[in-house]
């Protein structure tokens, strides 16, 4: 079916492996995503912690698929999707007609019904939230080195972090050793190891989907390096300069919330059945139920394995699905036979909890401390885009594991960035010392 007009919203692990995978397709492929970059979200923690520059987890789509003269790239933000017309609306106006739609949107933050609670509590999901992060967590630092009031100094190095999930448990990690190791030495009217982080999870345990022993060893490691784990602790209330759990006010300036997530509001664009997070209901395939022209992958999608468990919102899942979402397209296109149904295959859970800390969940075999974290950085490593960025980070990882230093610790105060506005990229333009430049937002 030459000219067939495939569009594909989305640049992340499911978007990226449906593209990829429709190489030599014959269809004409238009890829939509509101943001100019592929992040590997998985090591965002570490670019919020100033462990990585952005530049080492980000890559342009369009240098992505520079030699894909099938592939066009289009910035722009969906606003809607009419099925009949078989069109996708952007919010400029625009429409982008397509003979077949993938949505691979991903997912944002979910506060449970407060969302009057982003805005003192960040997520993680872009750049822009990093380098928010980022930010926080340094002024803080530079705020209590000028601070008198003991008081008001203790609430600057107290940081929160909601949610013992994956992400929680990295970041808490993350800041731990950034205030004990890394900056120990460089104030001098405050002692960094001082500072408070704060892992608050609701449940009884953190890191709920590894095995209960991998969570009782990485609950350990936290405490080792000075994170107070509080399980059971639901956060009530969230305000400036607090957080609220189990009956208790924590002062603190910053807090960062990595407690849930919702889908994109594809479910709402189709008219598709979804779950209570707003996933969309699937067939075996991959397609809406009466609209088999659409397709539904990555953390936007709500698809059951053959164990009955849901598949997991991880990046190896949604390239899973983009995979298979690209192979029923392509025999449709070459008017093969339908390809089985979609099968998630368990490719391991991994957390790291600090530079000599982790634990990997392989289904067949548990691993924990220095060898899990060295498998952790292998398989990270590995999933990177391209071969200079799996050496960049690998050296930046060394560096950091030998001496502590971190690499991406400048920003600019806010509203004097280049090119203005406050709580863009922070750290932008900061010369490395290969010559090369850091990733501008705006």
């Amino acid at each position: 079916m030459p000219g067939h007009r495939l569009v594909i919203v989305g640049g992340g692990f499911a978007g990226l492996a449906c593209a990829e995978s429709l190489k030599d397709s014959g269809a004409k492929i238009t890829l939509i995503d509101r943001r100019n970059h592929h992040l590997f979200q998985p090591l965002l923690y570490q670019a919020a912690t100033s462990t990585l520059p952005l530049s080492d987890i980000a890559w342009p789509l369009r240098q992505v698929f520079r030699t894909r003269r099938d592939v066009t790239t289009l910035l722009g933000e969906v606003a809607g999707v009419d099925a009949v017309a078989r069109c996708v609306r952007l919010t400029d106006g625009a429409t982008i007609a397509y003979d077949t739609l993938v949505l691979a949107t991903g997912a944002q933050h979910a506060y449970f019904g407060n969302d009057e609670w982003a805005a003192h509590a960040h997520g993680l999901k872009t750049l822009e939230d990093a380098t928010r992060i980022r930010a926080h967590i340094l002024t803080a630092f530079e705020a209590a080195e000028r601070a008198e009031d003991p008081a008001e100094r203790q609430r600057l190095m107290t940081f929160v972090v909601v949610g013992g999930g994956p992400t929680g448990v990295e970041m808490a990690a993350a800041i731990a050793e950034l205030a004990r190791r890394v900056m120990q030495t460089e104030f001098r009217n405050v002692d960094t190891r001082d500072a408070r982080v704060i892992s608050l999870e609701a449940g009884p345990r953190i890191l709920g989907a590894f095995p209960e022993s991998l969570g009782r060893y990485a609950k350990r490691a936290l405490e080792r390096q000075g994170v107070e784990v509080r399980l059971g602790s639901a956060v009530t209330d969230c305000g400036p300069g607090h957080v609220t759990a189990r009956g208790r006010m924590i002062r603190a300036k910053t807090a960062i919330w990595a407690a849930g997530v919702q889908a994109s509001d594809a479910a709402r664009w189709i008219g598709a059945a979804s779950d209570r997070v707003g996933r969309v209901q699937l067939a075996a395939d991959l397609t809406v139920p009466g609209c088999s022209e659409i397709f539904v992958i990555g953390d936007t999608a709500t698809v059951t394995s053959v164990s009955g468990a849901p598949v997991p919102g991880t990046a190896p899942a949604a390239k899973q699905m983009g995979r298979h979402a690209a192979l029923v397209i392509a025999s449709r296109l070459q008017g093969g036979s339908a390809p089985a149904p979609f099968r998630y295959r368990h490719q391991g859970n991994f957390a790291t909890i600090g530079r000599r800390a982790a634990i990997v969940d392989l289904g067949w075999i548990h691993l924990s401390g220095p060898l899990a974290s060295w498998t952790w950085g292998i398989c990270h490593i590995w999933f990177l885009i391209g071969t200079r960025s799996r050496i960049v980070v690998a050296l930046n990882w060394l560096w950091s594991h030998l001496f502590g230093h971190k690499c991406a610790r400048c920003w600019f105060p806010r509203g004097t960035e280049p090119g203005g506005g406050a709580d863009k990229n922070l750290d932008c333009f900061k010369k490395s010392d290969r010559g090369s430049f850091d990733i501008r937002l705006g």
